[in-house]
């Protein structure tokens, strides 16, 4: 259905504002200086989003995805400091393979054909490009789409919506058997770090992210209701970890020899960044004779322990942080002694012994 409107400016100028709108497309407008021209257009804009044809909007043609990328870098970008360097590094790419196109002339079997492209790729280390960094390229334009379209009223739709994404492997579950969690103590202890074994400790006993432990601030401990609060988290909500045994009491040690002119919990030699221990920490596997582990895992092994010994689903993703289940769902098999548990005691409640 269309609708022409007549307008007068001040200048006694006459105009003819055109709005069309039929069911399931967005509304298309345009103005004309002649009531003949614009019946004209509606006439073929109408057949044309029939027939599916028309979907590059003025803006879209005007538009080139480089213009795009400039105002997302610029704007949008520096509101998501976690992400800028990764994602300036992923745009970078899409604007030196399609910067040149208009927005309107981007479509899915473009960014498809280049999604293939970017899969058959080295990454800067020698590697061929994985899935998931496939995957993650194609989530930063598709933001920069999503802006675009819901924001900045460039473009009428995402293309990315119907761009398939690959398909990535399971997630890895690798966790620390019991000989090899002793034997990474000890080395952890004898460390040349002196944070090192605190360190870790922390994320055994707490699930948190090698980043949200060497970030904290003294602030953020609570030696009264012992619980660490975690301000800056990847998905940006506040999460509380509680402060146990024996992390609890090495966390009290370690408050008593605190550099005052820091609030970081694990200062590094110039005081205003957390300690680096990557070093450190690639020493004490080597000498705990730990292969095929890197810190995350400490994440996975904190989770495996939580879902072997008893931990539901929900429990595991309310400790690790996770807004749903499906991360943890890779912890399943773990717990299925605990679920039949509570099957069991179920049917006895409901069938009686």
């Amino acid at each position: 259905m269309a609708n022409i409107e007549k307008r007068t400016s001040k200048d006694n100028k006459i105009s003819y504002r055109v709005k069309i709108r039929l069911k399931g497309s967005p509304t298309q407008t345009a103005t004309f200086g002649r009531l003949t021209d614009a019946r004209n257009w509606v006439q073929q804009t109408e057949v044309a989003i029939r027939e599916g044809r028309y979907f590059k909007t003025v803006e879209a043609k005007r538009h080139v995805l480089a213009d795009a990328i400039d105002r997302y870098l610029k704007h949008v970008l520096p509101t998501k400091p976690k992400c800028e360097k990764d994602q300036s590094t992923q745009l970078a790419w899409w604007r030196e393979k399609i910067g040149k196109f208009t927005l309107a002339d981007i479509t899915p079997a473009l960014i498809g054909e280049h999604r293939d492209n970017l899969s058959q790729g080295i990454t800067t280390r020698g590697e061929p490009r994985t899935p998931a960094t496939v995957n993650r390229y194609l989530a930063a334009l598709s933001h920069l789409f999503t802006i675009a379209y819901k924001k900045w009223g460039w473009i009428n739709e995402n293309p990315l919506q119907k761009v398939t994404k690959l398909k990535e492997p399971r997630g890895r579950v690798r966790y620390l058997s019991d000989e090899e969690r002793k034997r990474l103590l000890i080395a952890c202890k004898a460390s040349e770090s002196p944070c090192l074994y605190l360190v870790v400790i922390l994320a055994l006993s707490t699930g948190a992210r090698r980043m949200e432990i060497l970030g904290l601030k003294w602030p953020d401990i609570d030696f009264n209701r012992n619980i660490i609060t975690l301000h800056e988290t990847k998905n940006g909500e506040r999460r509380i970890l509680p402060l146990v045994e024996p992390a609890l009491s090495l966390m009290q040690q370690h408050s008593k020899i605190r550099q005052l002119s820091t609030d970081l919990v694990f200062p590094g030699r110039a005081l205003k960044k957390p300690v680096d221990i990557r070093t450190p920490w690639e020493n004490a596997l080597k000498r705990a004779e730990i292969n095929n582990f890197c810190f995350h895992d400490l994440r996975h092994s904190a989770a495996s322990y939580l879902a072997m010994n008893g931990a539901s689903l929900a429990e595991i993703a309310e400790v690790l942080g996770h807004k749903t289940l499906q991360m943890v769902k890779r912890y399943a098999h773990l717990s299925e002694a605990h679920t039949s548990k509570v099957v069991t005691s179920m049917n006895q409640k409901i069938f009686g012994d």
